[in-house]
């Protein structure tokens, strides 16, 4: 890994590339105090304790809630913090900032589109709609424009990851003997997986949804778009991840005053990520009848698997943490941690974030699992393993980073470290108490997704009611969460009239055990990505190919499409059946 060699700051030496990162970082965080905003509606409406809008709207703003933090705020976080870690750790901007620019631009417009089809839901004169909620798959039905903004957004993404690639080739073509440096590395496998990932809803969205909204087709194979789905929405997941990883491994440690541990074993962990991270999203698909149990328990399988750089992660983070206190006179087997910057808001953020991903591994193992999965599915649980992961684990070490980047981007110190200290802790109270009674009343049976969370039938009031003290854990813990983000949004804010500075640099230290530790196989990126894509077909080909074989391609009754669309559909159809046979 590359250090600067001077004192200036990254705002300071590449000037146009931090502008690119402040600006994917203000969308990420507009979209995230509109999230927020909608998140404390959603928390006091269900929880009964104040109702500002009608039953009916509440699937608008579940679904404006889970677009705008779960894709928009997390990938634009995501393409800000990549364009810094790639320039700073190959010290060399894009190529062409032009084409930067442009993905950053598409992403923009992509969003508004998206946001603007979901948010037009609340004005009934204007016939727009599009509360399909987070998981877009039929049989619910959103406007053209909300399909279209999510493939001008995607096609954003692609760009950047070209745009990466690119600044790589270029830099490895002056430098063709040297390891790709760890933060570069971790940039481009992510960017890989992400390729592999965004198969499945490009095609779902490509071939069907959008046709399907714009009148091209008339029906849909509902079974087909959900797996289609899930083949990207639970790697999806780790592209949140990832970056929060990039923080950790390189500079969680910086902060506690060491070094990183291992950088092959960094290297390892997103190489497993690119090969295991896609091959499993049927684990979300346990009750659906129209797949067999068979391809869930690969799926079941396949899952476990991942438990692997999860594990590796903790060992790794928590052995360089130790090395940073104990450079800083830590003793003891425990005693260490007192010798921790506690009071650095930027380390508590991002410590007690992976304390929350390790509650969150817990619950997840549980989702993953067949047997246990039924208790839980459709249930108050699945949202409180949500807010685990992507509420807390990336969130908070998001905000936590940002603490500690923001200076480097603008030569602004934050304003008040305090205020920035209180605020993360609030976020860590208030995600413990919300989550916990989320997982606790789905245990009860409690449904999400739900304005009203009751059914007759199960006698749904009366669970509620004796466990009461759970509806008002989540009241008080999404208040805390809204005032928490207000806290993190201000201070940002305000932070832009601090003084300026020119000692703000912070450069990162090499690992102990550094690349050259690590065999060059894990920099060839061409074997990772082949073994991603036949790990995918392995996974998905049979799957896939019973869905077409048993219902068509548009399902059920859905060969009326127009002529000009079906001989294409008639080969995709054709070629599954056949593939479905072969492998048979």
């Amino acid at each position: 890994m590359s250090t600067e060699t001077d004192n200036s700051t990254f705002v300071d030496r590449f000037p146009e590339e931090a502008a690119i990162t402040r600006q994917a970082f203000l969308v990420a965080f507009v979209m995230l105090g509109i999230g927020a905003f909608l998140g404390i509606i959603q928390a006091l409406h269900r929880t009964n304790v104040l109702r500002i809008i009608d039953s009916a709207d509440y699937y608008t703003v579940l679904t404006a809630h889970g677009v705008f933090l779960a894709i928009v705020f997390t990938i634009f976080f995501l393409v800000g913090l990549y364009q810094w870690a790639i320039t700073r750790s190959l010290d060399r901007g894009p190529v062409n900032i032009t084409v930067t620019k442009a993905w950053l631009a598409l992403m923009s417009i992509g969003s508004v589109m998206t946001g603007a089809a979901i948010l037009l839901g609340f004005v009934s004169e204007i016939n727009v709609s599009a509360d399909v909620l987070f998981t877009f798959y039929a049989p619910l039905q959103a406007h053209p424009a909300f399909y279209a903004g999510l493939v001008i957004f995607i096609i954003g993404t692609w760009l950047a990851g070209a745009d990466w690639f690119r600044t790589w080739l270029a830099w490895k073509k002056d430098n063709p003997d040297e390891r790709i440096p760890l933060q570069a590395f971790m940039v481009l496998t992510t960017m890989i997986m992400w390729y592999v990932a965004t198969i499945g809803v490009a095609i779902s969205v490509l071939f069907f949804l959008l046709p399907w909204s714009l009148g091209i087709i008339e029906t849909v194979n509902p079974l087909l778009t959900r797996t289609l789905f899930w083949f990207f929405g639970h790697p999806v997941v780790y592209f949140w991840l990832l970056p929060a990883y990039l923080l950790w491994y390189t500079v969680l440690p910086k902060i506690a005053g060491g070094r990183l541990f291992s950088d092959p074993l960094a290297r390892v962990v997103f190489v497993l990520f690119v090969i295991l991270s896609t091959p499993v999203g049927i684990h979300h698909q346990y009750v659906d009848p129209g797949i067999a149990e068979s391809f869930k328990f690969i799926a079941m399988t396949n899952t476990m698997f991942l438990l692997l750089p999860s594990l590796l992660t903790a060992f790794t983070v928590v052995a360089s943490v130790e090395h940073g206190a104990r450079q800083r006179g830590g003793t003891g087997y425990f005693g260490w941690l007192r010798a921790l910057p506690w009071r650095d808001p930027a380390f508590t953020g991002m410590a007690l974030a992976g304390l929350m991903f390790a509650a969150g591994g817990f619950s997840g193992m549980v989702n993953a699992g067949m047997n246990i999965n039924y208790l839980v599915h459709n249930t108050l649980w699945v949202p409180g393993h949500f807010h685990l992961t992507v509420g807390t684990a990336v969130t908070l070490t998001f905000m936590a980073g940002t603490y500690w980047l923001w200076p480097q981007l603008t030569n602004h110190s934050i304003y008040s470290r305090p205020i920035a200290l209180a605020q993360v802790v609030m976020w860590f109270g208030g995600m413990a108490l919300m989550s916990n009674a989320m997982h606790v009343a789905g245990l009860f049976g409690v449904p999400r997704r739900t304005a009203e969370p009751q059914y007759e039938a199960f006698d749904f009031p009366t669970i509620f009611g004796t466990i009461g003290e759970l509806r008002i854990q989540i009241a008080i813990g999404g208040t805390l969460l809204f005032l928490s983000t207000l806290l993190f949004l201000s201070n940002l804010l305000l932070s832009l009239d601090t003084p300026k500075r020119t000692d703000l640099s912070q450069s990162l230290p090499p690992a102990l055990s550094g690349p050259s530790d690590s065999p060059r196989v894990l920099d060839n990126m061409k074997l990772w990505a082949g073994i991603a894509l036949l790990l995918v077909v392995l996974a998905y080909a049979l799957p896939l190919g019973a869905i077409v074989q048993d219902s068509g391609l548009l399902g059920p009754g859905g060969d009326a499409y127009p002529v000009v669309v079906a001989p294409v559909l008639d080969w995709l159809q054709g070629s599954a059946v056949a593939l479905t046979e072969v492998i048979q």
